[in-house]
């Protein structure tokens, strides 16, 4: 190996490094952010009156950051298989 490959092979394996650790690190973030949205979710609700709730100031940051943080969780994985 000379040294060119040996930069390479750093490289890579440097760039799949920092990718694992970011996917960890958006995966816990997004266990998070899903075990604080309200109890009051789900079946409950949706059997309920349609306008009967709408989400506001806190809760719909955090319902919105669930969406981004899913997709960028979704993102990162993808680029882990190219790299």
């Amino acid at each position: 190996m000379d040294n060119g490959e040996v930069i390479r092979y750093n490289r890579a394996y440097t760039m799949s490094l920092i990718v694992i650790i970011l996917q960890i690190l958006i995966a816990v973030s997004l266990i998070g952010v899903i075990t604080i949205q309200s109890k009051s979710g789900g079946l409950a609700r949706q059997i309920g009156s349609p306008g009967s709730f709408t989400r506001r100031g806190l809760e719909k940051l955090i319902f919105k950051l669930t969406f981004v943080l899913t997709f960028v969780f979704i993102l990162i994985s993808t680029l882990q298989l190219v790299v």
